[in-house]
Parts: C-alpha cells; structure tokens; sequence
C-alpha cells in the first residue's frame, strides 16, 4: 500500500446494488494494479477498512464470491490465485467506452460515409438505370415493376433489363488504424499519471472499431526503447517501463503493420507526452533525454516523411504543453502533412473521437 493516498470513499446509492458500485471500484483499481486481483482486493480491504462501504449484509467475502460466480475472475484449483476472465476485460474497455465516448450512446451503428456511392446500407434519392455488374440488391423493384406495366402492358407482362432501375446507395468504406502508445518512463514522471487516460483512450477506441466499425482494422503497439504489439486483451493492464521514447521504431513496426493490409485507408494515431530521444544502433541504444537531439529527431521525421509518401496520415496527440515538445510536434505534423493536438488528460478522450470520426468521412475508396 505503500505510496498510495486514499480519499473518503461514498458509494453513489443510485448506481445500482451495492456489488455493482463495488464492481466498478474493482475495475478502476484493476487498472492501477494491472490486472493483479489479489492485490486489487488488497486495496479494495484496505479503502473498505477506512471508509467502510460495505455493510452488516454484504462483506467482502460476498463480494468475491459474487465475482466468482458472476465470470469475473477465476480461481485457481491448485494455488487458490485469482485471475481475470475475458469478461473483465471486455467490461473495462466498455466502460472506457462509455467514460470517454459517451456520447456514442445516442448513435446507431454503421460504417463510416463518404462521397462517393456505392455498397452500403443507406440508401438516398438517386435513381438510375441499370448497368451491367449492378448488384441486385441495388433494384428498385417497385420503380422497376412500374416501368415494366408502362413499358409492356398489364395483359403481355415483361421484366426487361431495360425496365430496372437502381436506387443509389451511400458507399460505405473501411479503413485500418494502427493505435501507437508511449510508455516510456516520462509517462508517469514527476508524480502525474499520464499513462491511466491514454490506456482508456485505446480501450474506448478498441470498443468503438469493434462494435460501430466491425469492418475496420486495429492494431495497438507500444513503444519505449523498442516497439512491439500487443492484443487488445492486455490494454487495461499496461506498464510504463523504465524506457527512453524510440519514436523511430514505432513508426516503422505501425507503418510495416499497415503495408499488409489491404485497405486502401490506412492511418496512425500516436498518443505521447515526450520527444524522441532514443534509436536502436546495432545491439546497442542511441540515447539522449537532454533537448532536441537532431539526430534522434531527424531519423524521426525521415520516417513521417516516409509515411506521407505510403498515403499513411500520423495524428499525434500530446499530453503535454512544453514549448519545446510543440515545436517538435509542429515539424513531425508539417513534414507528414497530418494532425496534431496538445491536449490535457482530460481533453484526450474528446480529441480522439472528434478526429476519428471526422477522418473516416473524408475517406476515399
């Protein structure tokens, strides 16, 4: 317990039973834990010991057992350990969902529109003939039996190709999105958490592709020294590490993600609160956390020229405001020819959803 503070703990009557309230405590502190139960529920004993939020009825006890049976965590037969379950997992990110996206509650699904037409689910007011290679379920079968009755007659009726027309539908596109996380040691330095909001970021963003763009790609890297992916599933429990920021690496492993895919929309957001200040050279590291080293950064932006040349846009988010950091970020976006927000904690959610959202409509087949 040592270097945690804990405040005056009121559970919110209006939010459900009381399991449901500790539910949501536990999910919270499974972040800070990563994914740890039994130190979760340490904590969770500790808080409960000073606040006392549970009561004469229900205990803690209770409340492991409700976990236990609910699918949350699975216990070990031979060792008695704790571990999380899928579902944990997929609660956590939906409620990143919910948390950063919220507003998304009000939208029904779909894929992202663009201008062009073509397959999709919406249809709109054009009308045309029909051309070979037209999917059929384009016909407008009722404008089409019309033109066949005026065309041919109720008494010598005839369906010709000459009679369909098709009713224009609004093209529906994919696009795939690798989603870069810094978790150098800057992410946690001088005593502000920057890593908790960026992990619920990915975690929101992971559940927006999954349940509105289920078509869509994402891939998650991290960097810190080195870059390397990760799966969805590990999101909610991630580390910052005693790492330099290897800008470098993680543009080449995203950018080497997304040449295999075969969306012709591809793209990068980068979500970081530092300068590169590492390469790898041979067996070795390239290190430098003092200023602007130009070689770290002119490797850099070779690379985001790179990615402008392979139509790959980078939209950088930066939880950080440092005059020198800016400059960075305005030479990275300017040769990449992408976005850039700086942004405090609280602010990044909102900027990722703006972003994204506003990238897919204006993408192309």
């Amino acid at each position: 317990m040592k270097g945690f503070l804990f405040s005056k703990y009121i559970p919110n009557n209006t939010k459900g039973t009381l399991f449901d309230q500790m539910l949501e405590l536990f999910l919270q502190m499974m972040q800070h834990t990563n994914g740890d139960v039994a130190e979760t529920l340490d904590w969770m004993n500790e808080v409960d010991r000073k606040h006392h939020f549970t009561n004469h009825e229900y205990g803690m006890v209770n409340f492991i057992q409700d976990l236990k049976d609910k699918g949350f965590v699975k216990e070990n037969a031979v060792n008695g350990d704790f571990t999380p379950t899928g579902k944990t997992n997929q609660t956590i990110r939906k409620k990143s969902l919910e948390e950063v996206f919220g507003k998304l509650k009000k939208s029904g699904p779909g894929n992202h529109k663009t201008k062009f037409t073509g397959m999709g689910d919406e249809t709109n007011s054009d009308i045309r003939k029909y051309s070979f290679g037209d999917h059929i379920d384009q016909i407008d079968m009722t404008a089409s039996l019309h033109n066949a009755q005026v065309n041919h007659g109720i008494e010598h009726f005839n369906l010709t190709e000459n009679d369909l027309e098709i009713r224009e539908r609004d093209f529906k596109t994919q696009t795939s999105t690798v989603l870069m996380i810094d978790i150098s040691h800057s992410m946690i330095l001088y005593g502000e958490d920057r890593i908790t909001p960026a992990k619920k970021v990915a975690m929101a963003l992971a559940e927006l592709i999954k349940t509105k763009y289920p078509k869509d790609t994402l891939d998650i890297i991290v960097f810190g020294n080195d870059a390397w992916p990760i799966e969805v599933k590990d999101l909610p429990y991630l580390q910052v590490g005693p790492y330099h920021t290897n800008t470098y690496a993680g543009l080449e492993l995203a950018m080497d993600i997304l040449r295999r895919r075969k969306n012709a929309n591809k793209q990068i957001f980068m979500i970081t609160d530092g300068k590169p200040t590492c390469l790898k050279e041979g067996n070795g590291y390239y290190q430098n956390s003092f200023g602007l080293d130009r070689k770290v950064i002119n490797k850099t932006l070779t690379m985001a020229a790179q990615a402008r040349r392979l139509n790959i846009p980078i939209t950088t988010f930066m939880i950080a405001t440092d005059p020198y950091l800016q400059q960075f970020v305005r030479e990275f976006t300017q040769v990449n020819n992408g976005k850039a927000y700086f942004s405090g904690l609280n602010g990044l959610g909102d900027f990722i959803f703006e972003d994204f959202e506003r990238g897919k409509r204006k993408a192309v087949k």
